[in-house]
């Protein structure tokens, strides 16, 4: 009984839900027989003509398969938007007025920003396969669903395209619009991520692309310095800036143009295109396309395709994203169903109390299932014909990834992919789904591509601008140094080794540039460097020519030329000649190694003292004789005129090592003596930038150099102790002075000036290492072309000699300049020699360690055999007597000794018995001694 109520209930409960009607409210059951969706789009574009019949066909197969909706129709009526905001906003309005639940498109951008704010009010899903623009955010627009890739992923992949090839500026045509400025602000991020950059851009009036008004925004590019030219448009406008830049000459050798997936559109739904027009003025343009994967589903519906169309109408991926969208739809509202969901829609308070009018805004009405509806689209998980159709979190579908095609001849040739997996390669995207992601620059890669102007080889990027405008070129006005670079007195015009070089470098350029030198300084001082180089970053000067030093923190701002000539910086210091002189005998060793060298031959007298005195009678006897027997002992050891012998393993050992380290020494110093009292020597104080450091006296550096920034940033000499020097002349007083009286110990400076300075003043010299490894070069903008080019041309000059002839034209040396070797001094130091007498110590720490072990046991066998006294101190004062008199005393002869010297007494006596002819008791006596008797016996 309890089950017939409940089933009687629910058939009531569903009989009343699907039949009565309460107010405005329209109900229908929750599987109604037909179910209403709109599609806007405009029918006569290329984008709309293919999408009308993908979404029909997509209608048939959803209707076609019971396993979808089960029963239920879906019908789609299609409106002409025009591409107009104004006509897609009533187009809109009009299917609000019905029981459309969803909407298929917009296809403009344009139009969609016009009426998704409509979409956000009344709950109704807008999904478009077509409004690529990337500020259309699903934030700001809830009820809006992208169905195809965002313009963001496709400007990523222009950027590393551009990247790829090495090019920095790029032009860029776009459609003045929402889609083509929100495009544009997505390729300017992209490029300004890979240091790159959108040199300039131009605008086209959408629905206004006159010939004329293309034709001046081109003259305009032409006569600009970027040749890589981004092309982001609707295909009329469009095909209308190709044809005015072939007319132009602008689709010839050097140009390179990129165009957006606008062309591939025309292209694929086009075919067979004009054969004319490919041949004419698309040549070498690359073209972006959304990439689809292959499938037999794809290339089923494309034979579908050819037979509705006859071959008249080709399949962009437009119509693939249009299909699969109305596959979308309809899988979102299956799950509706299921879920529950019921078609129904409500009015607007809001709209009801506006006062009536003829726009009948009454007839709006809210769909109420919009929320799940949207909720299950974004959970679409299916195989179309675009591939796995499935969205990200941030409401995006998964997997962007473009084709990069090259239009050759009369058709095209893909030369790769792009994908937000692993950006450039030539393998699809499918298969590199299955590796681990890998966007190393090793492994972007990319085919061959045949560029305008029927070329294979890769464009510059750029050519000097044609328009008129010279280069401000800086140019240091020097003081001092003028060989280097000095201003024509009564001119605008400069002069030195540096002009030189970089005047015939821009003669090897392969195009024209115009400058002019600008001189920067006040011609009483030289000019600091630092803010010479800093007026580029402002755009006061458009480059530096001069003797400008490549350091690390003007790389960071600024794009440097290779050097053209070698640079660091050197310590300059005064130097006096060496005199023998009456104690010219000490030279050869430094103090230390003197101190040293007599501490280790008392050493050595003592420590064989110690290992001879038991054993040896020539190191016993009164304190006295043994005090002077050590000293003449370690003295004569250096002629190796030592008297004493040694009689212990240890002390013979301890002896040998010394006498090499001795013989060391003698050969050391006889050498070095020998180079002092026959080689006139030079000598100074200053040995390189460690002894400046150490020390407290002043150091000079030249005005503007960036000498004092590295002497107190990098070194960490103090500010206070340096001081700036603006000529040679100044150089050398403040060297030759004392450096209490104004002067200074050493110059710091540049090496290319240091070797001038001392082309005429022989008094000094460098000495150290160059300690900064650096070179001069010509300073321009970051990312500038003109920089690599100029440094390809530094090349060929320092490889057919002539950057050698600018070189040898000005910077002639005399002959005591190219005498630059480094003073050092020819005194010996300890460091040379620590490790023999190390060894040597550890060898007689060794010998006495070994000796008093043995002492130590001979005490413990003393010791053991004597009675312990009870007073406690006068056993530790015996102990320590015990301990001096074994170290003092005589050591006693061995048994084998002793035996020794009685077999000789007996050898002795036995010749005495055969003088006296005793030969029988000769003969007894020997048969005794061996049988070891007794003769008395």
């Amino acid at each position: 009984m309890f089950r017939m109520n409940v089933i009687w209930t629910f058939l009531f409960w569903s009989l009343s839900f699907g039949i009565l009607s309460n107010g405005l409210s329209a109900n229908v059951s929750s599987r109604p027989a037909v179910v209403n969706v709109g599609a806007l789009f405009t029918l006569d574009s290329t984008i709309g003509r293919v999408a009308k019949i993908a979404i029909e066909e997509a209608i048939k197969d959803v209707n076609a398969n019971s396993s979808v909706l089960h029963g239920t129709k879906l019908l789609a009526t299609i409106h002409n938007s025009n591409c107009s905001g104004f006509l897609g906003m009533v187009e809109a309005l009009r299917f609000m007025e019905t029981d459309v639940i969803a909407i298929i498109g917009p296809q403009s951008s344009v139009v969609a920003h016009s009426i998704l704010h409509v979409a956000n009010e009344l709950q109704t899903p807008f999904l478009s396969f077509a409004a690529t623009d990337p500020s259309l955010s699903s934030l700001q627009f809830p009820y809006f669903i992208r169905t195809t890739q965002s313009d963001l992923h496709q400007m990523t992949a222009i950027a590393e395209i551009v990247d790829y090839y090495g090019w920095k500026e790029v032009i860029v045509i776009f459609l003045d619009d929402d889609y083509g400025r929100n495009g544009l602000s997505a390729l300017d991020d992209a490029l300004a991520a890979r240091r790159c950059r959108v040199s300039y851009k131009e605008g086209i009036t959408p629905g206004d692309a006159s010939r004329s008004g293309i034709m001046d925004v081109l003259v305009k590019i032409a006569m600009m310095e970027s040749r890589v030219i981004v092309l982001h448009a609707y295909p009329a406008a469009g095909l209308m800036v190709f044809s005015v830049a072939q007319y132009l000459g602008m689709m010839g050798d050097g140009f390179v143009w990129i165009a957006t997936d606008w062309l591939s559109s025309v292209l694929d739904s086009s075919s067979p295109f004009r054969s004319e027009t490919m041949t004419d003025i698309l040549q070498g343009v690359i073209v972006l396309r959304q990439h689809t994967a292959d499938s037999e589903k794809k290339r089923a519906f494309s034979a579908r395709w050819n037979k509705l169309t006859g071959g008249s109408l080709g399949l962009n991926s437009y119509a693939l994203y249009a299909y699969d969208t109305v596959w979308m739809v309809a899988h979102a509202i299956d799950s509706f169903f299921n879920q529950g969901g019921v078609i129904s829609f409500s009015n607007d308070s809001r709209l009801q109390a506006l006062e009536r009018s003829d726009l009948h805004l009454e007839a709006m009405v809210i769909f109420d299932g919009g929320p799940l509806l949207v909720k299950n689209i974004l959970q679409s998980d299916f195989v179309g014909l675009t591939g796995h159709v499935k969205f990200n979190p941030d409401k995006s579908l998964i997997g962007p990834a473009y084709d990069i095609i090259n239009i050759i001849g009369t058709g095209v040739r893909q030369v790769g992919y792009w994908s937000n997996y692993s950006g450039l390669s030539t393998v699809p995207p499918e298969t590199l789904y299955l590796r681990p992601p890998n966007r190393s620059s090793a492994n972007q890669q990319l085919h061959s591509v045949v560029w305008p102007g029927q070329t294979v080889s890769k464009p510059r990027g750029w050519v000097f601008p044609n328009n008129g405008k010279q280069l401000r070129i800086g140019v240091p006005k020097r003081v001092s140094y003028r060989e280097f670079v000095s201003q024509v007195p009564g001119t605008n015009t400069s002069k030195g080794f540096c002009i030189d070089v970089f005047t015939a470098a821009v003669n090897l350029l392969p195009y024209a540039v115009p400058y002019q030198f600008i001189p920067y300084g006040n011609g009483h001082e030289n000019p600091s460097y630092t803010e010479l180089v800093n007026l580029i970053t402002t755009g006061y000067f458009d480059g530096v020519v001069g003797d400008v030093a490549i350091v690390t923190n003007r790389t960071k701002i600024l794009d440097f030329t290779l050097p053209y000539a070698a640079s660091g910086l050197v310590v300059v210091v005064p130097f006096k000649k060496l005199s023998t002189g009456a104690w010219a005998f000490l030279r050869p060793f430094s103090a230390s190694l003197w101190g040293v060298s007599a501490f280790f031959f008392l050493l050595i007298g003592i420590v064989v003292w110690i290992l001879e005195h038991r054993t040896n009678d020539e190191f016993r006897g009164p304190p006295k004789k043994q005090l002077i027997t050590i000293l003449w002992f370690s003295l004569s050891t250096l002629f190796f005129a030592h008297k004493e012998t040694t009689v212990s393993t240890l002390g013979r050992l301890v002896l040998i090592l010394w006498l090499f380290v001795v013989l060391i020494i003698n050969s050391s110093y006889t050498a070095s003596l020998t180079s002092i009292l026959t080689v006139q020597k030079l000598y100074s104080p200053i040995n390189g930038i460690e002894s400046l450091k150490k020390g407290d006296e002043p150091i000079g550096y030249q005005v503007g150099s960036f000498a004092e920034h590295y002497l107190t940033e990098e070194i960490g000499i103090s500010k206070s102790r340096l001081r700036a020097l603006g000529s040679p002349e100044e150089y050398a007083m403040a060297l030759q002075r004392d450096p209490k009286k104004g002067g200074v110990v050493a110059v710091v400076d540049e090496r290319p000036y240091i070797e001038l300075f001392l082309s005429s003043q022989c008094k000094f010299r460098i000495v150290g290492q160059t300690f900064t490894k650096s070179g001069w070069g010509f300073a321009f903008p970051r990312d500038s072309p003109l920089a690599v080019d100029l440094s390809t041309a530094i090349l060929s000059l320092s490889e057919n000699g002539d950057l050698q002839r600018i070189h040898d034209k000005w910077l002639t040396k005399s002959a005591c300049s190219s005498d630059n070797t480094e003073i050092e001094s020819d005194r010996l130091e300890l460091k040379s020699f620590w490790g023999l007498y190390l060894l040597f110590a550890l060898a007689s720490f060794a010998a006495l360690v070994i000796y008093f072990v043995q002492i130590v046991r001979k005490y413990r066998k003393t010791v053991s055999g004597e009675s312990i006294s009870d007073v406690q101190g006068s056993s530790h004062s015996r102990r320590l007597r015990t301990l001096l008199s074994l170290m003092d005393e005589k050591h006693d002869q061995s048994r084998r000794d002793a035996k020794r010297r009685k077999l000789d007494r007996s050898l002795s006596a036995y010749d005495e018995e055969n003088d006296l002819g005793w030969d029988s008791n000769r003969r007894q006596s020997h048969i005794c001694l061996e049988h070891g008797t007794n003769v008395s016996n």
